[in-house]
């Protein structure tokens, strides 16, 4: 199923997870000819993988960017939208996290924590120009976190501490922001923990931060909610004016008398809130894909395949037949429209007034 009436588009997949060294994921020609050929209709770049992207370049060339689209379209994929996780994460990042994220940063920037935000901050600016060149209306990003060591409230946080936080957190931010609206382009946040942004109250706190800015827009991805157990369909019913991305990805929840929403510090595949392949797990996609086409949601499904079961090519090419068998193609009429059209003198008979 490609485009439909509602607007949603797919299925499209994030090529993050699968780029490596080996082919046919070595380059971005060869790992969007194998997604094309397993049903895809667009794929989402990850900006930080010099095998499929140049960003500097993407910023400053519109051939560069011509020369992209081009080599995705003989693929037989769009480009669904360019992503700055990696970039987004060291805008903000508390002390505890500088050795563990330094990974993310290039190697001149390692132990250095004020350069290497610096260096993020500039990355989101020629993100936003690199996805204006690219004809493209959203970006996907992580918030950063200050105050995510924070998250229980144990020993008792000081009064101010997390409303300071997000006041930083919006400081850095807001120009970025001012940067993207410029070009035209949404910043849509993944809610992912590990981020000061994880959920809707949090995400409320950084839009007050920011001056409910136009373009702090959100990547809706359930599988962070079911891993919370917050209620991700009602999620939509509040959020969907700020829903501008959507990762289809799949989790379950399956709490024992030892181990809960915490997971006791094990590995994925023994947590009791696991990432899995679309329609391994607990996420209602019949749910989202209809609450998502309620409220007219026009951006890509996009396929973040994570799980810790299945290999990655066989969740691929079950993924994309998932999503578009989930896509709904929306009626050009209301299926009760067959009585005619409104005659006001007919309805002052039918109540009975002259």
């Amino acid at each position: 199923m490609d485009s439909v009436s509602s607007g949603m588009r797919g299925p499209a997949i994030f090529l993050a997870q699968f780029m490596s060294d080996e082919a046919p994921f070595d380059t971005l020609a060869s790992a969007a000819k194998w997604m094309a050929d397993a049903g895809y209709k667009g794929v989402q770049i990850p900006t930080w993988d010099s095998r499929c992207f140049d960003l500097a370049k993407a910023a400053d060339s519109q051939d560069y960017c011509d020369e992209i689209l081009g080599t995705c379209r003989e693929a037989g994929v769009e480009v669904s939208e360019l992503s700055t996780h990696l970039q987004g994460q060291l805008v903000a990042v508390h002390p505890a996290y500088d050795i563990a994220f330094d990974g993310f940063a290039p190697e001149a920037l390692r132990g250095k924590p004020a350069e290497r935000q610096q260096w993020a901050v500039e990355q989101l600016r020629l993100a936003a120009r690199a996805s204006r060149r690219m004809g493209l209306s959203a970006h996907a990003s992580f918030s950063g976190a200050l105050v995510w060591p924070f998250l229980y409230p144990w020993p008792q946080r000081p009064a101010g501490l997390v409303e300071e936080a997000f006041a930083e957190l919006g400081r850095r931010w807001k120009p970025v922001l001012d940067a993207f609206d410029e070009q035209g382009v949404d910043v849509c946040y993944e809610l992912h923990p590990g981020e000061d942004l994880h959920d809707g109250v949090t995400f409320e706190r950084f839009l007050a931060a920011t001056g409910n800015h136009a373009r702090a827009n959100i990547l809706y991805d359930p599988s962070h909610f079911v891993l919370q157990q917050l209620d991700y369909l009602q999620f939509i019913d509040i959020y969907h004016p700020r829903i501008r991305m959507f990762h289809v990805k799949d989790a379950e929840f399956n709490p024992t008398g030892r181990s809960g929403v915490y997971g006791g510090f094990q590995d994925w595949v023994d947590r009791p809130g696991r990432f899995r392949s679309l329609g391994d797990g607990q996420v209602d996609f019949t749910g989202i894909f209809s609450r998502l086409t309620q409220y007219d949601y026009s951006g890509w499904a996009v396929l973040e395949w994570e799980c810790c079961l299945k290999h990655p090519e066989d969740g691929a090419r079950e993924g994309a037949p998932f999503i578009a068998a989930h896509m709904i193609r929306r009626p050009e009429r209301a299926f009760d429209d067959f009585a005619g059209g409104s005659d006001p003198a007919v309805n002052r008979k039918l109540l009975g007034l002259s």
